[in-house]
C-alpha cells in the first residue's frame, strides 16, 4: 500500500516544465547582475538624478496606491455584490488598462485633463494644472494600478460570500458596520494584495507616465524613465539602476503574497452593533 505521506498532486512533468519556465525567467536578471559594474555600482545609483528618480517613484506609488485603494474598493464592491444593467460593461471597462498599451492610456489622460483635453479647458481656467505635473504621474500610475486592485479584492469578496455579512444584517448591523466589522475583515488579505500590487504596477509604471507627465528631474522622472534615459548616455548606470528597481520590486511583490496571521481567526458577527 502507498504511504499519504509520499503522495504528489505534481506530475513530475509539470516541475520539468516549471524548471524550464522558471530558467527562462531567472537567465535574463542573471544576465543583467552579471553585466553590473560593481566597482561604481555605489556611485551610480546614488547620483543626484538617481535618488530623485527612486524617491519621486516611491512617493508616487504610495500616493497611486491610496487612491487606488479609495477608487478601487468601492468598484471591486459593485462588480462582486451589485446587479445593475450595464455590469459586464463596468467590468470590462475597469480591467481595460490591463490589456491597453501604457501609452495609449497616457493619451487619453491628456486629451481628458491636459490644456486642451476634454476637462483640462476648465481645470487650467480655474488655475489647476495636472498634466506634466507631479499630480500627472499618480494619475498615470492610479489609471494603471485600480485593475490589479479591483481583480484581487473582487475575487476575494466572491470567495467569501455573503453568508457572515446576511448574519450580521439579521442581527441588526447597519449597511456600514456590516462593511466595516465583517466585509472588510473577510477580505483583508485581497486587498492588502492588491494593493502592494498596485504599488508595484505602479513602481514600473513608464508608458503613461511619460506621455501624461514628461520627464522633468525631482518632478516628473520616475526611476523608470531616469533608467530610459541614462541607457542612451551611461549605460552602465542604466544597468545598475535595474537592478535596484528588481530589488524593490521583488520585495513589493513578495509582500503581496506574505500570509496575513489572524485575520480570520475571530468571527466576524461577534459583538456587533447596528
Amino acid at each position: 500500500m502507498t504511504s499519504t505521506t509520499s503522495f504528489s498532486a505534481v506530475p513530475r512533468w509539470i516541475y520539468a516544465i516549471g524548471a524550464v519556465a522558471a530558467t527562462a525567467m531567472l537567465v535574463p536578471l542573471l544576465a543583467m547582475v552579471l553585466r553590473v559594474d560593481w566597482t561604481r555600482f555605489v556611485p551610480l545609483v546614488t547620483s543626484e538624478s538617481s535618488l530623485d528618480a527612486l524617491l519621486l517613484s516611491l512617493k508616487t506609488s504610495a500616493a497611486s496606491t491610496t487612491c487606488a485603494v479609495v477608487l478601487g474598493v468601492p468598484l471591486a464592491m459593485l462588480l462582486a455584490r451589485g446587479h445593475f444593467p450595464g455590469q459586464r460593461l463596468l467590468r470590462s471597462l475597469v480591467l481595460l488598462p490591463l490589456v491597453l498599451p501604457p501609452v495609449v492610456g497616457g493619451i487619453a489622460l491628456l486629451y481628458t485633463f491636459g490644456r486642451q483635453g476634454l476637462l483640462g479647458k476648465s481645470l487650467e481656467l480655474a488655475g489647476i494644472h495636472i498634466a506634466f505635473s507631479t499630480t500627472a504621474v499618480i494619475m498615470a500610475q492610479t489609471f494603471v494600478g485600480v485593475p490589479f486592485l479591483v481583480v484581487s479584492l473582487e475575487g476575494a469578496l466572491r470567495t467569501a460570500g455573503t453568508r457572515y455579512e446576511a448574519i450580521a444584517a439579521t442581527l441588526g448591523a447597519a449597511p456600514w458596520t456590516v462593511l466595516r466589522r465583517v466585509t472588510l475583515p473577510l477580505v483583508l488579505p485581497g486587498l492588502a494584495s492588491g494593493a502592494v500590487l498596485a504599488f508595484a504596477r505602479g513602481l514600473g509604471e513608464f508608458g503613461a507616465t511619460l506621455t501624461f507627465a514628461g520627464s522633468l528631474q525631482g518632478v516628473t522622472r520616475t526611476l523608470p524613465l531616469e533608467i530610459y534615459l541614462q541607457r542612451e548616455t551611461d549605460p552602465d548606470a542604466a544597468v545598475a539602476l535595474s537592478l535596484v528597481l528588481v530589488a524593490v520590486a521583488i520585495i513589493v511583490v513578495s509582500l503581496a503574497y506574505r500570509p496575513l496571521r489572524g485575520t480570520f481567526r475571530s468571527t466576524p458577527s461577534r459583538g456587533l452593533r447596528p
